[in-house]
């Protein structure tokens, strides 16, 4: 059970949902960060009393540490920051909430310290699986997955057999805009693809839940974690989001987790494990429930879902690209530059027309071939 905590992306959704937990369990804080937001950070930096607090943005820190100078919390800035929250001397669970692939290099530096991890950055592994759970293994870490569907796969083998597990049966809520075709996305706002009905999650995450790319990231996330291939991965739309993930078993029995959809119960298992204590999530009542639904998923409306399943089939640096051509595409989208359908067809042209692949990955690879391919769409488009 984790006892003194980083969190990473402290102001976002995931990071002040782990800090419900840390306030009700009385974890010790050690550090925070935030890409800005200095208000709440500073709110919550008087209330937990970190060793350290890092904004990545320069003037913000600067402004923060103003707004600090009576504690004694210190305040850092930029990348090198955030390295520094990441391994802070007393922690010993990082919890990384930062969105998008930026997570990768923290992970990475806190794992060479012998921290544990608590997850919530499914692009890092997406991009550098291969080499983070071969860190993970070197340094002997625990790597806990924060994700509500990698979470519940990860209860669910909770006392299972050794080797009894036949398939991996991920749910997904389906998004925004469940049931409707292509042309019916062709003009759809940025406000209705953040209109999510089940999940409250920053804009990036919920736009990847209105084009299923999230489900697909999740799926590679969970070949990692799991050490499984994508044929013993299946997707299945469950709009009520009560059920978050099942497994089949050899025998063809199959165990789910249900609960309220609600992060900090993930959340709370990565940072207590393998203890079950009282949670600030609310109690399920089944009997409120009018029933479970269960769909197959469209891959020829949301086609990044489809992306991502052949990126990891063919491996490599593969979802390197998809996840480096989605959180650029994303941006443009949610700044209005392109529309809905666009992005799905960005990542696919820049998965098509990518052949440099390697077996062999090094983190300079990973690094590389991000910064590339998000040169080549935003010069392309």
């Amino acid at each position: 059970m984790a006892s003194k905590i980083s969190v990473l992306g402290s102001t976002g959704s995931i990071g002040t949902q782990t800090l419900d937990v840390a306030r009700m369990h009385n974890l010790e804080v050690t550090a925070l960060t935030a890409n800005s937001n200095i208000r709440l950070l500073e709110l919550q930096a008087r209330e937990f009393h970190p060793k350290m607090v890092a904004v990545l943005d320069l003037g913000a820190a600067a402004q923060l540490k103003v707004a600090l100078s009576d504690t004694n919390t210190e305040v850092f800035c930029g990348e090198e920051g955030i390295r520094m929250a990441a391994t802070e001397k007393s922690c010993d669970t990082v919890v990384n909430s930062i969105v998008g692939v930026a997570g990768l290099l923290p992970t990475l530096e806190a794992i060479k310290e012998g921290k544990n991890i608590a997850l919530a950055n499914k692009e890092t592994l997406v991009a550098g699986g291969s080499i983070v759970m071969k860190a993970v293994k070197e340094h002997g870490v625990k790597l806990y997955p924060v994700d509500s569907e990698h979470s519940a796969i990860f209860q669910c083998l909770q006392g299972c057999p050794e080797n009894s597990l036949k398939k991996i049966i991920l749910t997904a809520s389906g998004g925004s805009f469940f049931g409707k075709k292509r042309d019916e996305l062709r003009n759809v706002s940025v406000k209705e693809a953040l209109s999510h009905p089940n999940w409250s999650m920053g804009a990036k995450i919920t736009v990847d839940s209105s084009t299923m790319m999230n489900k697909g990231l999740e799926v590679i996330e969970a070949s990692w974690l799991f050490d499984c291939s994508d044929e013993d991965i299946d997707v299945v739309i469950h709009r009520e989001s009560i059920i978050h993930s099942m497994i089949l078993l050899k025998d063809n029995a199959v165990i789910a987790q249900l609960g309220v959809p609600d992060m900090r119960i993930p959340i709370q298992y990565a940072l207590t494990y393998p203890e079950r204590l009282p949670s600030p999530a609310a109690e399920p009542d089944f009997r409120d429930i009018a029933g479970m639904t269960f769909y197959k998923p469209d891959y020829d409306t949301f086609t990044c879902l489809t992306v991502c399943r052949e990126t990891l089939r063919r491996g490599g640096l593969y979802p390197t690209v998809a996840n480096a051509a989605n959180e650029v595409a994303v941006d443009m989208f949610l700044k209005e530059k392109i529309k809905f359908l666009d992005i799905g067809d960005i990542v696919a042209d820049a998965v098509s027309s990518f052949s440099e692949n390697k077996t062999d990955i090094s983190l300079e690879d990973i690094l590389q071939t991000d910064r590339e391919t998000r040169i080549r769409i935003k010069n392309k488009y």
